[in-house]
């Protein structure tokens, strides 16, 4: 019971730090928006709104990395995984919930890799959510894009 506990206590830290970091993420992709020009609205070129859609994607990317390599250290942190690289591995395969099974946590542990899995399903529906409000931005883009083949 009391190993419980602490991996309740140990992902609700987790689980914590990542939804603020995404939070934040997202604050600092959507500044980026604005600064790129790819607001609808906004007279900028087709090339400008474009870089800033790629960059809210490979933003989103470099995000869900950074959270994924937050719980890879946890594992080596509570002494679970003693390899960096089998940490990594496992960590992606969990908050991607791809869970191949080929490494495992003891059950000690195990209720952190489940927490893990749903923190990463959140966190990209997450991501998710954010991209198709850009779908807009892209329509704009098709439609800059039209104006220039007139």
């Amino acid at each position: 019971m009391l190993m419980l506990l602490l991996n309740l206590l140990v992902a609700a830290g987790l689980v914590a730090i990542t939804f603020s970091l995404h939070f934040a993420g997202l604050i600092g992709l959507m500044a980026v928006l604005r600064r790129l020009g790819g607001h609808p609205g906004r007279h900028s070129s087709v090339f400008r709104q474009g870089a800033a859609i790629l960059t809210v994607v490979f933003g989103l990317f470099a995000l869900h990395s950074v959270q994924i390599w937050i719980y890879a250290f946890a594992y080596l942190g509570v002494g679970e995984l003693h390899q960096l690289e089998t940490a990594l591995y496992f960590s992606t395969v969990s908050f991607t919930t791809v869970g191949f099974g080929d490494v495992i946590l003891s059950n000690d542990w195990r209720m952190l890799g489940a927490a893990e899995a749903a923190n990463g399903f959140l966190l990209i529906g997450w991501s998710t959510a954010f991209l198709v409000s850009l779908t807009a931005r892209v329509r704009v883009l098709e439609a800059d894009i039209e104006r220039l083949d007139d």
